[in-house]
């Protein structure tokens, strides 16, 4: 067991883009375990939209990062050591973890999942909180009904790939916005969408009118800005917009001012904005089913895996690039102790 240990701290608050310097790497003593707590080796890290807001030193539904702290998200791990009845060395948890090669936690900050039932990092993308971000999202906000129109941005990312593919499920027609015709073919051809749109293209304001000739019933945003705009254009009387994400507006500086409420007068259109953590309370069954259509083949998922722990940060930048597809993960290690 090494007796050190490199952890990612923010060392400024990101005035637009994030770069490299916003970033610190920090050696720390790997701390000694008290009651009740384990020691996690790092697998995966889970690097997620969200993060940019917590960045900044404002009021929101979650505190900020601190400076000069390590950066906490979503991870999987490995118990290297426990003091805990509940945890065994080779044990394979998930929770909220710091950005580091090892964490100190409580065992009541984590749980144990099975790494036979599927691939552990399946529990941080499709059986995890983008899964049920899309589930709780789209089904209880959005609604859809057999043969309406649902509409997704960011279609090709961790939560739109998965909202196209359950509103297959309920027998809605599907139209996706991705940022390329690779994108795009990969949500038609693999994923099963009737229709899917890059929003690059010169021509996407009419390629979207085009493919929507009935309007649109359902609209689940994850990117915001010009491309929602557009969607705007063509909603139906009593359409539903789950809000889940606005990430082209992440990084601008400048406020960009209310630009929708004229379309949501004109339509009696619901907008609700959420977070996935407001279902806390229904996550075991929301998992539950989103397990069983992935174990009947009703859910596709895709991965974009980094590889290492120094690349974290690149990873984290690349998400507002749009080079991923799927959920996008860091690798920092194998196991050492589970018999996977």
């Amino acid at each position: 067991m090494p007796t050190t240990q490199k952890e990612i701290h923010l060392a400024n608050r990101p005035k637009g883009m994030p770069t490299n310097d916003d970033f610190e790497f920090v050696q720390q003593d790997i701390p000694s375990l008290e009651e009740n707590q384990v020691l996690l080796r790092t697998l995966y890290l889970s690097v997620d939209p969200y993060m940019r807001g917590r960045m900044q030193d404002t009021k929101s539904y979650i505190a900020p990062f601190q400076l000069h702290k390590a950066i906490v998200g979503g991870g999987i791990a490995e118990v290297a050591e426990s003091r805990s009845d509940k945890f065994k060395q080779g044990d394979i948890v998930t929770g909220s973890l710091k950005w580091a090669e090892y964490s100190r936690i409580s065992d009541q900050k984590i749980r144990k999942i099975d790494p036979a039932a599927a691939p552990i990092t399946t529990h941080l993308g499709i059986l995890g909180m983008t899964g049920l971000t899309a589930y709780f999202g789209l089904l209880d906000i959005g609604k859809p009904q057999t043969g309406e129109t649902v509409v997704v941005s960011g279609a090709a990312g961790a939560v739109g790939s998965v909202v196209g593919q359950i509103a297959k499920i309920k027998g809605a027609r599907v139209v996706g916005i991705a940022g390329s015709d690779e994108k795009t073919a990969f949500l038609k051809d693999e994923l099963g969408f009737d229709e899917a749109l890059n929003y690059k293209k010169d021509t996407f304001a009419a390629d979207l009118a085009n493919a929507l000739p009935d309007g649109v019933d359902v609209y689940f945003d994850n990117v915001g800005g010009p491309v929602t705009d557009e969607v705007f254009k063509l909603l139906n009387t009593n359409a539903r917009i789950p809000l889940c994400g606005a990430i082209s507006s992440y990084n601008k500086e400048e406020d960009l001012g209310p630009r929708l409420q004229s379309y949501m007068i004109k339509t009696s259109a619901l907008m609700k904005g959420f977070t996935v953590g407001n279902y806390a309370a229904d996550f075991e069954s929301g998992s539950k089913q989103l397990a069983a259509w992935l174990q009947e083949g009703k859910l596709k998922y895709e991965e974009t895996i980094v590889e290492g722990f120094e690349n974290t940060p690149d990873a984290f930048l690349d998400l507002f690039k749009g080079t991923n597809v799927g959920k996008l993960l860091v690798k920092v290690a194998e196991p050492e102790y589970a018999k996977l």
